[in-house]
């Protein structure tokens, strides 16, 4: 078993990696779980904010970099399965190696088949039922993304949904509401 991490963010598209980049740069440990095998490879974007046009395997590519800056790590594996041990989750990866967080991001796609393991609802229109910032039913378990907004998905609501769930899981953990800001160096 790897050592007990913060937060576990299973899927490493826009969703996953804001909510790990959030997290990590604040300070909490933070292991993703991907294959880097997200639509946003096959994606050009026009409309993502601040960015006149990027194809969507550089977002990635940027957005993992970002992760990995500020102590977030990255693997490379498949989550078989999910489950709740106690207060904590604890994932097994393909070949039996295991996981554990007190909090657990669920960033899967239009497939969730992990928030199924945990007995979450998901409904082809609706997608699973959350708190407006991601949060659902079960304590310290987030959806984020499409699983969350089947039909009505785009790259940067993914970002923003992940960002949503970081400073949610951030401010249960210091006991009073966070704002992430960071101000531009002196001239």
């Amino acid at each position: 078993m790897r050592p007990m991490a913060d937060v576990i963010v299973i899927g490493d598209g826009p969703g996953g990696l804001s909510a790990a980049l959030f997290l990590a740069k604040n300070g909490l440990k933070v292991e993703v779980y991907g294959q880097d095998k997200t639509a946003m490879h096959y994606a050009q974007l026009k409309n993502y904010l601040g960015i006149a046009e990027i194809h969507g395997g550089e977002i990635q590519r940027i957005g993992r970099q970002q992760v990995t800056s500020f102590g977030g790590v990255i693997h490379d594996a498949r989550v078989e399965r999910v489950a709740r041990t106690g207060d904590d989750y604890q994932v097994t990866l393909t070949g039996g190696e295991t996981a554990s967080a007190r909090y657990l991001v669920l960033s899967e796609g239009k497939g969730p088949r992990l928030a199924k393991q945990l007995g979450l609802t998901f409904d082809e229109s609706t997608g699973i039922a959350t708190d407006r910032n991601g949060l659902t039913e079960l304590p310290g378990v987030y959806v984020v993304g499409r699983s969350a907004r089947p039909g009505r998905s785009q790259a940067i609501i993914s970002a923003g949904d992940g960002a949503a769930a970081a400073i949610d899981i951030l401010s249960r953990e210091r006991g009073e509401s966070v704002s992430d800001w960071d101000e531009p160096p002196e001239e």
